[in-house]
């Protein structure tokens, strides 16, 4: 199998986010998103938003990789790699400074016309999500963010408003980055901060609701609008396997999975499930949800699922069993049979072909992996290319397993962009040490360098695997 070809129209690139790659944090009229309170963390360390921009405090989405400037030159190195798609976001404040203007800003609207031509120019399609990890932040300090209603009418503006826009340009969109993430990080995924509320557990599902809802009325004006359009969901798939085999280590397994598969069951059927109904009830979370939301929900389900995949975590009933590693927002205990990144998370190519046999046999909707890659610290020697094996190894072991998923098991995957394709600034830390580009950008953790760019040994290992549509990994 590991030698056969691809799908002819299996969409192979890459994919990075508007607030870690773009920078020009106030260029064109943009207004402050949460990401640009943001200030940098130390290694293996979260992030610490500040109220409001703090003088003297380093915000390194600010300038990034400084796309909004760079991104003919960064788009050609994706053309020469042999992309066929290329996913980004957009900046809501980019559109909407505040994200409750009525009218948009057509600086931003014009830079992303400038960025889709482009792509298209060099026979790339843009795969968009239209929320990344960014929330207008006049949106947060006004109306609470998601915890509040109103904020369902300010996204779908945002949405027609891209829609109109762009209909003849895009034609793949996801609603929301990592929705599920909500739960694990709601101030990075949905601008809330915790400590504000008495019961944020409660204000979590609830602005969780607010956004399926909003995505799914998304979805219905959006077919409206151009009936070609592709709109999926996007969930962070949280692999887990019981540490033992026991019924009460499978049992925890089960209900650790449920916390996530709320979410694309809504998506992707229109309802929440009767276990998630139970979940909410013995959480004591009472949701406001009309009969109109309902409605809503069930007519804007999505077409495909967009996944990120890096890593599985193992899971425990003992309470004893400590948490032992991180990752990507979860945690877990370490699994003996992985080996770990530079950041301790576990590398499990087989657990990506797992991941999508138990997504299409859940859902049979086709499935998109839009984020998979390796962040590991690069050494750079001036005048030699970067020589990193590592990255071409989990990349390897991963496109192995997905055409095991696609060629053997016979599940349907649209394509596979591979996450910081050119790198940026890590959302969890701020760090640029943490790379997980097959071109390197000049720039360290504190802000200095060239911000040039350079091809490392994986853009040309990349570029042989496009151009074969997959048949040769070597």
């Amino acid at each position: 199998m590991l030698n056969q070809k691809l799908p002819d129209d299996f969409l192979w690139g890459g994919a990075v986010s508007a607030n870690q790659c773009e920078g020009a944090w106030d260029i064109g009229g943009k207004g402050i998103s949460t990401a640009d309170v943001a200030a940098a963390g130390k290694h293996g360390q979260g992030r610490l938003y500040t109220e409001g921009i703090v003088e003297g405090v380093y915000y390194p989405n600010h300038q990034a990789i400084d796309f909004y400037n760079r991104y003919k030159e960064d788009i050609a190195l994706f053309s020469e790699m042999g992309f066929k798609c290329f996913r980004t976001s957009i900046h809501w404040t980019r559109i909407f400074p505040n994200g409750d203007e009525t009218e948009a800003n057509e600086e931003g609207l014009a830079f992303y016309d400038r960025v889709f031509d482009e792509c298209l120019k060099h026979g790339i399609e843009p795969i968009v999500t239209i929320s990344h990890y960014e929330t207008p932040l006049y949106l947060v300090e006004k109306y609470g963010s998601w915890t509040n209603r109103k904020m369902i009418d300010f996204y779908v503006k945002l949405c027609k408003t891209l829609f109109e826009r762009y209909a003849s340009k895009v034609k793949y969109w996801m609603t929301f980055n990592e929705i599920n993430v909500i739960t694990l990080n709601p101030m990075i995924a949905a601008g809330i901060r915790t400590d504000k509320y008495d019961n944020p557990e409660q204000m979590m599902y609830q602005a969780a609701h607010y956004q399926l809802v909003a995505s799914a009325k998304a979805v219905k004006i959006g077919r409206e609008i151009n009936p070609d359009f592709k709109i999926g969901m996007m969930m962070l798939y949280p692999l887990s396997y019981a540490e033992t085999c026991s019924p009460e280590d499978n049992l925890e397994n089960m209900h650790n999975m449920d916390l996530h598969y709320y979410f694309s069951d809504v998506q992707t059927r229109g309802y929440y499930s009767p276990k998630a109904q139970k979940f909410l009830e013995r959480k004591q979370i009472a949701l406001d949800i009309t009969a109109e939301d309902k409605l809503d929900l069930l007519a804007g389900t999505v077409d495909y699922i967009g996944i990120s995949y890096y890593m599985s975590l193992v899971t425990s009933a003992n309470p004893e069993r400590k948490i032992k590693v991180k990752g990507n927002m979860l945690e877990g205990i370490v699994n003996p049979y992985l080996e770990k990144s530079d950041w301790e998370w576990q590398i499990d190519g087989v657990g990506l072909r797992i991941s999508l046999n138990n997504l299409y046999d859940r859902y049979q909707l086709p499935i998109f992996i839009v984020e998979n890659g390796l962040g590991a610290v690069d050494e750079k020697i001036e005048g030699a290319m970067i020589q990193d094996d590592y990255r071409i190894d989990y990349l390897r072991e991963h496109i192995a397993h997905m055409k095991e998923a696609i060629l053997t098991d016979g599940v349907d995957v649209m394509g596979y962009t591979v996450w910081g394709c050119i790198d940026l600034v890590s959302a969890s830390t701020g760090e640029m040490k943490k790379r997980y580009g097959m071109i390197y950008v000049d720039r360290n953790d504190k802000g200095e360098g060239t911000l040039r760019r350079e091809r490392k040994k994986s853009f040309h290992w990349y570029k042989n695997v496009i151009l074969s549509n997959g048949s040769s990994l070597d």
